[in-house]
């Protein structure tokens, strides 16, 4: 049987050392988040959000405390180690798409399957997620070739590529209008329902993080809130 928590952050602190005194971003977080819940992360710039999530992507490490994603303790872990923990249990959306620009839609879209190392032919999934996104018609364009909007509906078909249990998603529709902005976090919510994906999303959007199951709010390092969505 599979851990039932996905995300467990536990007395997590982070410390930079300025040269002349201690930075301290985060002051001791704890929370678990179940598989299969959406979560916000909201807060002021400087609240820590951010540096929350790279800890979260393995991209940083706490200066105290654990993290443990789908029951690995991720807080010590080599870097070649941690880079199969992502191939294999994390999904990624950024704010600024993070497309390659000299590979097509779909060869972005299975850049994660060739990266994790899986056998077999990825393109009937590539070509799937493109399809759920809207895009199928789009697969051997550049993404010089295509709007903001397409640009970030190729990242999230991506991100689903290797059927992640987690999925990060920083600022998601943070570079689009709002027209795009809403297409891109409803196809975002379908797919995490669709693919049973406990996501995990950073925005300063009230709006945003009204969809989500619960929403956790950091201030000045610390959590302050914890709420979830009333049945």
């Amino acid at each position: 049987m599979s851990n039932p928590i996905a995300v467990e952050v536990d007395q997590v602190t982070r410390e930079i050392d300025s040269g002349t005194h201690l930075v301290k971003i985060l002051k001791g977080i704890s929370f678990q988040i179940p598989h299969g819940e959406f979560v916000a992360i909201m807060g002021a710039s400087g609240s820590g959000k951010s540096t929350l999530l790279g800890l979260l992507a393995g991209l940083d490490s706490p200066t105290t405390g654990h993290i443990f994603l789908d029951g690995t303790d991720i807080t010590n872990l080599k870097e070649d180690d941690m880079a199969r923990v992502r191939g294999s249990k994390i999904g990624f959306v950024f704010q600024s798409y993070q497309l390659i620009p000299t590979l097509t839609a779909e060869e972005n879209v299975l850049l994660p399957h060739e990266l994790s190392g899986k056998s077999g032919d990825g393109s009937p999934r590539a070509k799937q997620l493109l399809a759920q996104v809207g895009l199928l018609d789009r697969a051997s364009h550049y993404p010089v070739q295509l709007s903001g909007g397409e640009q970030q509906r190729v990242a999230l078909a991506r991100a689903f590529m290797t059927q992640p249990p987690i999925l990060l998603a920083d600022e998601p529709t943070g570079n689009l209008d709002t027209a795009n902005g809403r297409i891109v976090l409803d196809l975002l919510i379908k797919l995490n329902r669709e693919e049973k994906t406990t996501l995990v999303m950073v925005t300063h959007d009230k709006e945003l993080a009204t969809y989500a199951d619960r929403v956790i709010t950091l201030r000045d390092g610390l959590l302050v809130s914890d709420e979830r969505k009333a049945a």
